[in-house]
Protein backbone atom coordinates (compact mmCIF):
# COMPACT_ATOMS: atom_id res chain seq x y z
CA UNK A 1 0.00 0.00 0.00
CA UNK A 2 1.58 3.37 -1.28
CA UNK A 3 2.04 5.77 1.49
CA UNK A 4 0.01 9.13 1.51
CA UNK A 5 1.76 12.47 1.95
CA UNK A 6 0.14 14.29 4.70
CA UNK A 7 -1.69 17.05 2.44
CA UNK A 8 -3.51 14.60 0.39
CA UNK A 9 -4.73 12.67 3.44
CA UNK A 10 -5.93 15.56 5.20
CA UNK A 11 -7.20 16.73 2.12
CA UNK A 12 -8.85 13.34 1.72
CA UNK A 13 -9.67 13.28 4.77
CA UNK A 14 -11.98 16.63 4.17
CA UNK A 15 -13.90 15.38 1.05
CA UNK A 16 -15.09 11.82 2.48
CA UNK A 17 -16.19 14.05 5.28
CA UNK A 18 -18.42 16.15 2.78
CA UNK A 19 -19.31 12.79 1.29
CA UNK A 20 -21.30 11.64 4.23
CA UNK A 21 -24.22 12.78 6.92
CA UNK A 22 -21.15 13.89 9.22
CA UNK A 23 -20.51 16.49 6.48
CA UNK A 24 -19.24 19.74 8.05
CA UNK A 25 -21.58 21.56 6.07
CA UNK A 26 -24.75 19.59 6.98
CA UNK A 27 -23.98 19.72 10.83
CA UNK A 28 -23.18 23.47 10.49
CA UNK A 29 -26.50 24.06 8.60
CA UNK A 30 -28.00 21.67 11.04
CA UNK A 31 -27.08 23.55 14.02
CA UNK A 32 -27.81 27.13 12.63
CA UNK A 33 -30.95 25.81 11.77
CA UNK A 34 -31.50 25.06 15.57
CA UNK A 35 -30.52 27.78 16.73
CA UNK A 36 -33.24 29.56 14.41
CA UNK A 37 -35.98 27.62 16.14
CA UNK A 38 -34.88 28.18 19.55
CA UNK A 39 -35.28 31.81 18.36
CA UNK A 40 -38.38 31.34 16.81
CA UNK A 41 -39.91 29.57 19.48
CA UNK A 42 -38.27 32.77 22.05
CA UNK A 43 -39.82 35.24 20.21
CA UNK A 44 -42.61 34.08 19.18
CA UNK A 45 -43.65 33.48 22.91
CA UNK A 46 -42.52 37.70 23.33
CA UNK A 47 -44.56 38.21 21.21
CA UNK A 48 -48.00 36.80 22.32
CA UNK A 49 -46.77 38.45 25.92
CA UNK A 50 -46.06 41.63 24.59
CA UNK A 51 -49.48 41.99 22.82
CA UNK A 52 -51.40 41.29 25.31
CA UNK A 53 -49.03 43.52 27.46
CA UNK A 54 -50.00 46.46 25.10
CA UNK A 55 -53.48 45.84 24.97
CA UNK A 56 -54.18 46.30 28.75
CA UNK A 57 -52.31 49.02 28.42
CA UNK A 58 -54.29 51.05 25.69
CA UNK A 59 -57.08 49.64 27.45
CA UNK A 60 -55.75 51.35 30.79
CA UNK A 61 -55.27 54.67 28.93
CA UNK A 62 -58.42 54.53 27.63
CA UNK A 63 -60.39 54.26 31.46
CA UNK A 64 -58.15 56.70 32.67
CA UNK A 65 -59.23 59.36 30.31
CA UNK A 66 -63.29 58.31 30.63
CA UNK A 67 -63.28 58.09 34.39
CA UNK A 68 -60.89 61.10 35.09
CA UNK A 69 -63.92 63.29 33.22
CA UNK A 70 -66.78 61.35 34.80
CA UNK A 71 -64.91 61.56 38.83
CA UNK A 72 -64.26 64.91 37.68
CA UNK A 73 -67.87 66.04 36.08
CA UNK A 74 -69.36 64.57 39.48
CA UNK A 75 -67.24 66.30 42.01
CA UNK A 76 -67.57 69.53 40.43
CA UNK A 77 -71.66 69.29 41.06
CA UNK A 78 -71.15 68.55 44.23
CA UNK A 79 -71.42 71.61 46.87
CA UNK A 80 -69.15 70.80 50.06
CA UNK A 81 -71.65 73.46 52.04
CA UNK A 82 -74.54 70.84 51.74
CA UNK A 83 -73.06 68.73 53.41
CA UNK A 84 -70.85 70.44 56.12
CA UNK A 85 -72.78 69.06 59.16
CA UNK A 86 -72.61 65.60 58.29
CA UNK A 87 -68.81 66.13 56.97
CA UNK A 88 -67.78 67.90 60.40
CA UNK A 89 -69.48 65.57 62.84
CA UNK A 90 -68.17 62.23 61.55
CA UNK A 91 -64.99 64.18 60.73
CA UNK A 92 -64.72 63.49 57.10
CA UNK A 93 -61.91 65.26 54.77
CA UNK A 94 -63.47 65.54 52.37
CA UNK A 95 -63.37 68.40 49.68
CA UNK A 96 -64.92 68.16 46.25
CA UNK A 97 -62.80 71.21 44.87
CA UNK A 98 -59.64 70.26 46.27
CA UNK A 99 -60.55 66.62 45.17
CA UNK A 100 -60.94 68.10 41.20
CA UNK A 101 -57.51 69.92 41.37
CA UNK A 102 -55.70 67.04 42.92
CA UNK A 103 -57.39 65.12 39.41
CA UNK A 104 -56.69 67.75 37.28
CA UNK A 105 -53.07 68.19 38.47
CA UNK A 106 -51.84 64.45 38.74
CA UNK A 107 -54.17 62.57 35.72
CA UNK A 108 -52.19 64.01 32.76
CA UNK A 109 -49.32 62.53 34.21
CA UNK A 110 -50.67 59.35 34.89
CA UNK A 111 -51.96 59.14 31.44
CA UNK A 112 -48.98 60.02 30.15
CA UNK A 113 -46.87 57.36 31.72
CA UNK A 114 -48.94 55.14 30.81
CA UNK A 115 -48.51 56.34 27.02
CA UNK A 116 -44.88 56.17 27.69
CA UNK A 117 -45.26 52.28 28.94
CA UNK A 118 -47.15 51.44 25.74
CA UNK A 119 -44.92 53.22 23.45
CA UNK A 120 -41.85 51.30 24.68
CA UNK A 121 -43.80 48.03 25.05
CA UNK A 122 -44.99 48.65 21.06
CA UNK A 123 -40.44 49.46 19.91
CA UNK A 124 -39.61 46.49 22.16
CA UNK A 125 -42.55 44.40 19.64
CA UNK A 126 -41.00 45.55 16.83
CA UNK A 127 -37.73 44.21 17.45
CA UNK A 128 -38.73 41.09 18.50
CA UNK A 129 -40.81 40.96 15.30
CA UNK A 130 -38.15 41.76 13.14
CA UNK A 131 -35.81 38.84 15.02
CA UNK A 132 -38.46 36.35 14.80
CA UNK A 133 -38.91 37.30 11.02
CA UNK A 134 -34.96 37.22 10.51
CA UNK A 135 -35.15 33.73 12.21
CA UNK A 136 -38.16 32.21 9.86
CA UNK A 137 -36.33 33.25 7.04
CA UNK A 138 -32.99 31.99 8.05
CA UNK A 139 -35.11 28.62 8.76
CA UNK A 140 -36.33 28.76 4.88
CA UNK A 141 -33.19 30.30 3.83
CA UNK A 142 -31.40 26.97 5.03
CA UNK A 143 -33.94 24.73 3.49
CA UNK A 144 -32.71 25.80 0.61
CA UNK A 145 -29.49 25.94 1.07
CA UNK A 146 -29.95 22.27 2.52
CA UNK A 147 -30.67 20.78 -0.69
CA UNK A 148 -28.04 22.44 -2.75
CA UNK A 149 -25.82 20.98 -0.44
CA UNK A 150 -27.40 17.52 -0.79
CA UNK A 151 -27.31 18.28 -4.45
CA UNK A 152 -23.87 18.61 -4.35
CA UNK A 153 -23.10 15.92 -2.34
CA UNK A 154 -24.96 13.57 -4.69
CA UNK A 155 -22.73 14.87 -7.51
CA UNK A 156 -19.22 14.57 -5.44
CA UNK A 157 -20.28 11.22 -4.67
CA UNK A 158 -21.41 10.37 -8.44
CA UNK A 159 -17.50 11.70 -9.61
CA UNK A 160 -16.01 9.44 -6.38
CA UNK A 161 -18.03 6.57 -7.56
CA UNK A 162 -16.93 7.28 -11.23
CA UNK A 163 -13.17 7.55 -10.32
CA UNK A 164 -13.37 4.42 -7.86
CA UNK A 165 -14.43 2.46 -10.73
CA UNK A 166 -11.77 3.79 -13.63
CA UNK A 167 -14.70 5.33 -15.43
CA UNK A 168 -14.61 9.11 -15.01
CA UNK A 169 -14.95 10.79 -17.79
CA UNK A 170 -15.23 14.18 -16.58
CA UNK A 171 -13.56 17.76 -17.37
CA UNK A 172 -11.71 19.17 -14.69
CA UNK A 173 -13.40 22.15 -15.04
CA UNK A 174 -16.31 19.89 -14.09
CA UNK A 175 -14.89 19.29 -10.86
CA UNK A 176 -13.32 22.55 -9.67
CA UNK A 177 -16.50 24.17 -10.14
CA UNK A 178 -18.36 21.19 -8.21
CA UNK A 179 -15.78 21.83 -5.55
CA UNK A 180 -15.94 25.45 -5.76
CA UNK A 181 -19.29 25.11 -4.27
CA UNK A 182 -17.81 23.00 -1.51
CA UNK A 183 -15.53 26.40 -0.67
CA UNK A 184 -12.49 24.77 -1.72
CA UNK A 185 -9.34 27.44 -2.71
CA UNK A 186 -8.35 27.16 -6.32
CA UNK A 187 -5.06 25.59 -4.96
CA UNK A 188 -7.53 22.46 -3.18
CA UNK A 189 -9.62 22.51 -6.01
CA UNK A 190 -6.81 21.89 -8.39
CA UNK A 191 -5.25 18.71 -6.15
CA UNK A 192 -8.69 17.21 -5.10
CA UNK A 193 -8.88 17.25 -9.14
CA UNK A 194 -5.76 15.57 -10.37
CA UNK A 195 -6.87 12.65 -7.44
CA UNK A 196 -10.09 12.09 -8.91
CA UNK A 197 -8.70 11.94 -12.54
CA UNK A 198 -5.75 9.86 -11.84
CA UNK A 199 -7.25 7.76 -8.88
CA UNK A 200 -4.88 5.12 -9.05
CA UNK A 201 -1.89 7.76 -7.59
CA UNK A 202 -3.56 8.25 -4.06
CA UNK A 203 -7.38 7.87 -4.07
CA UNK A 204 -7.45 3.79 -4.63
CA UNK A 205 -4.35 3.44 -1.83
CA UNK A 206 -6.66 5.85 0.85
CA UNK A 207 -9.93 3.88 -0.14
CA UNK A 208 -7.85 0.47 1.00
CA UNK A 209 -7.10 2.16 4.17
CA UNK A 210 -10.94 3.07 4.63
CA UNK A 211 -11.41 -0.81 3.66
CA UNK A 212 -9.35 -2.17 6.04
CA UNK A 213 -10.31 0.19 9.03
CA UNK A 214 -7.32 2.14 10.00
CA UNK A 215 -8.03 4.97 12.27
CA UNK A 216 -9.61 8.28 10.23
CA UNK A 217 -9.22 11.91 11.49
CA UNK A 218 -12.59 13.33 13.40
CA UNK A 219 -14.40 15.90 11.71
CA UNK A 220 -12.81 18.49 14.62
CA UNK A 221 -9.55 16.97 13.36
CA UNK A 222 -10.47 17.70 9.59
CA UNK A 223 -11.45 21.71 10.76
CA UNK A 224 -8.27 21.84 12.59
CA UNK A 225 -5.60 21.37 10.30
CA UNK A 226 -4.75 22.52 7.91
CA UNK A 227 -5.84 20.90 4.19
CA UNK A 228 -2.84 21.35 1.94
CA UNK A 229 0.72 22.02 2.16
CA UNK A 230 2.54 24.21 0.08
CA UNK A 231 3.03 22.07 -3.32
CA UNK A 232 6.77 22.18 -4.54
CA UNK A 233 5.88 20.85 -8.11
CA UNK A 234 2.90 22.15 -9.76
CA UNK A 235 0.36 19.86 -11.43
CA UNK A 236 0.37 19.63 -14.98
CA UNK A 237 -2.30 17.75 -16.76
CA UNK A 238 -1.83 17.49 -20.42
CA UNK A 239 -3.64 19.79 -22.80
CA UNK A 240 -5.14 16.81 -24.79
CA UNK A 241 -7.01 16.05 -21.54
CA UNK A 242 -8.54 19.52 -20.61
CA UNK A 243 -11.46 19.44 -22.39
CA UNK A 244 -12.61 15.54 -21.44
CA UNK A 245 -10.87 13.12 -19.98
CA UNK A 246 -12.24 9.70 -20.00
CA UNK A 247 -10.15 7.40 -17.96
CA UNK A 248 -10.34 3.53 -17.29
CA UNK A 249 -8.73 1.16 -15.55
CA UNK A 250 -8.82 -1.23 -18.07
CA UNK A 251 -8.52 1.10 -21.35
CA UNK A 252 -10.67 0.12 -24.22
CA UNK A 253 -9.30 0.09 -27.26
CA UNK A 254 -12.14 2.43 -29.74
CA UNK A 255 -10.92 1.95 -33.35
CA UNK A 256 -11.88 4.77 -36.10
CA UNK A 257 -14.33 3.61 -38.35
CA UNK A 258 -13.59 3.18 -41.88
CA UNK A 259 -16.64 3.32 -43.56
CA UNK A 260 -18.08 5.40 -46.57
CA UNK A 261 -18.24 9.06 -46.74
CA UNK A 262 -22.39 8.64 -46.94
CA UNK A 263 -22.39 6.32 -44.07
CA UNK A 264 -24.46 8.02 -41.04
CA UNK A 265 -22.28 6.93 -38.08
CA UNK A 266 -19.83 8.81 -39.82
CA UNK A 267 -21.53 11.72 -40.83
CA UNK A 268 -22.17 12.10 -37.62
CA UNK A 269 -18.14 11.73 -35.77
CA UNK A 270 -17.28 14.10 -38.53
CA UNK A 271 -19.46 16.65 -37.23
CA UNK A 272 -18.57 15.94 -33.83
CA UNK A 273 -14.90 15.99 -34.89
CA UNK A 274 -15.46 19.29 -36.22
CA UNK A 275 -16.97 20.74 -33.15
CA UNK A 276 -14.05 19.88 -31.27
CA UNK A 277 -15.93 16.91 -29.69
CA UNK A 278 -14.79 13.28 -28.69
CA UNK A 279 -17.37 11.33 -30.47
CA UNK A 280 -15.50 8.35 -28.14
CA UNK A 281 -16.68 10.21 -25.51
CA UNK A 282 -20.43 9.23 -26.08
CA UNK A 283 -21.85 6.03 -25.48
CA UNK A 284 -22.97 3.87 -28.51
CA UNK A 285 -26.81 3.75 -27.52
CA UNK A 286 -25.83 7.97 -27.73
CA UNK A 287 -24.39 8.35 -31.09
CA UNK A 288 -26.88 5.67 -32.55
CA UNK A 289 -29.63 8.42 -31.11
CA UNK A 290 -27.51 11.29 -33.56
CA UNK A 291 -27.54 9.14 -36.22
CA UNK A 292 -31.41 8.22 -35.92
CA UNK A 293 -32.41 11.93 -36.12
CA UNK A 294 -29.87 13.38 -37.56
CA UNK A 295 -30.85 16.57 -37.25
CA UNK A 296 -27.66 18.81 -38.95
CA UNK A 297 -28.79 22.32 -38.31
CA UNK A 298 -30.20 22.02 -35.05
CA UNK A 299 -26.95 19.85 -33.64
CA UNK A 300 -24.61 22.59 -35.38
CA UNK A 301 -26.71 25.79 -33.90
CA UNK A 302 -26.66 23.79 -30.30
CA UNK A 303 -23.24 22.92 -30.26
CA UNK A 304 -22.23 26.61 -31.16
CA UNK A 305 -24.32 27.96 -28.68
CA UNK A 306 -23.00 26.18 -26.12
CA UNK A 307 -19.77 27.29 -26.45
CA UNK A 308 -20.83 30.59 -27.24
CA UNK A 309 -21.98 31.08 -23.73
CA UNK A 310 -18.60 29.44 -22.24
CA UNK A 311 -20.44 26.05 -21.39
CA UNK A 312 -18.46 22.54 -21.82
CA UNK A 313 -19.15 20.96 -24.51
CA UNK A 314 -19.49 17.93 -22.43
CA UNK A 315 -22.99 18.75 -21.18
CA UNK A 316 -23.95 16.49 -23.96
CA UNK A 317 -22.13 13.46 -22.63
CA UNK A 318 -24.91 11.39 -21.10
CA UNK A 319 -27.68 13.76 -21.91
CA UNK A 320 -27.53 13.55 -25.89
CA UNK A 321 -30.86 14.67 -26.47
CA UNK A 322 -29.89 18.31 -25.76
CA UNK A 323 -28.39 18.34 -29.06
CA UNK A 324 -31.08 18.08 -30.75
CA UNK A 325 -33.20 19.72 -28.59
CA UNK A 326 -34.67 22.53 -30.86
CA UNK A 327 -35.43 24.70 -27.49
CA UNK A 328 -32.19 24.52 -25.89
CA UNK A 329 -31.42 28.64 -26.41
CA UNK A 330 -34.80 29.22 -25.35
CA UNK A 331 -34.72 27.10 -21.67
CA UNK A 332 -31.49 28.02 -21.19
CA UNK A 333 -32.30 31.48 -21.38
CA UNK A 334 -35.53 31.24 -19.55
CA UNK A 335 -33.13 29.47 -16.35
CA UNK A 336 -30.36 32.32 -16.81
CA UNK A 337 -33.00 34.92 -16.58
CA UNK A 338 -34.49 33.81 -13.28
CA UNK A 339 -31.17 34.03 -11.73
CA UNK A 340 -29.62 30.37 -12.12
CA UNK A 341 -25.81 30.25 -13.50
CA UNK A 342 -24.41 28.64 -15.88
CA UNK A 343 -22.73 26.44 -13.43
CA UNK A 344 -25.75 25.57 -11.95
CA UNK A 345 -26.67 24.11 -15.58
CA UNK A 346 -23.43 23.07 -16.50
CA UNK A 347 -24.09 20.50 -12.71
CA UNK A 348 -27.80 19.62 -13.67
CA UNK A 349 -27.92 19.80 -17.49
CA UNK A 350 -30.82 16.84 -16.62
CA UNK A 351 -33.17 19.98 -16.26
CA UNK A 352 -32.68 20.89 -19.78
CA UNK A 353 -34.01 17.25 -20.51
CA UNK A 354 -36.81 16.65 -17.75
CA UNK A 355 -38.69 19.73 -19.15
CA UNK A 356 -39.68 21.21 -22.76
CA UNK A 357 -40.01 24.64 -23.06
CA UNK A 358 -43.55 25.01 -22.45
CA UNK A 359 -44.05 23.31 -19.00
CA UNK A 360 -39.92 24.88 -17.36
CA UNK A 361 -42.35 28.24 -17.99
CA UNK A 362 -45.31 26.43 -15.98
CA UNK A 363 -42.74 24.95 -13.21
CA UNK A 364 -41.33 28.37 -12.45
CA UNK A 365 -44.41 30.18 -12.72
CA UNK A 366 -45.71 27.97 -9.98
CA UNK A 367 -42.71 28.66 -7.92
CA UNK A 368 -43.33 32.31 -7.72
CA UNK A 369 -47.42 31.97 -7.63
CA UNK A 370 -46.65 30.33 -4.30
CA UNK A 371 -43.72 33.01 -2.80
CA UNK A 372 -41.00 30.77 -4.05
CA UNK A 373 -37.69 32.47 -5.87
CA UNK A 374 -36.67 30.37 -8.54
CA UNK A 375 -32.87 31.55 -8.21
CA UNK A 376 -32.80 29.76 -4.31
CA UNK A 377 -34.23 26.68 -5.44
CA UNK A 378 -31.97 24.50 -6.37
CA UNK A 379 -32.28 23.01 -10.09
CA UNK A 380 -32.74 19.03 -9.29
CA UNK A 381 -35.77 20.00 -6.96
CA UNK A 382 -37.13 21.39 -9.96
Amino acid sequence: MKTLSSSVSNLLDKLYNLRGEDSVILVEMESQREKAEETKARTTEQKANLQTKIAELHQQHEELELQGERLKDVLSKIDRDDYATVLDQLKIDFNPAQLVEKVNNTLPNTIETVSLEARKAEEELVKVEEEMNTSTMTIEELGIRKDAALANQDKLNEYFGLALSGRINITRDSITSLLEQFKFDEEEQREAAKILMFPEDALYTYEEKIKTKEPSKSIEDVIQEPIIEPIIEPIVVPEVKEEVLDLKITPEVKEEPTVSENDPKMNVINLLKENGIDYLDFKGLEIDELIRVYDLETMISNIQYIKAIGLDTDIFINHVSIMLDKDLKDKIEVLLSVGKTKTDIYLNPSILVKYDLVKLGNVINTMKAVGMDPKNIPLMAY
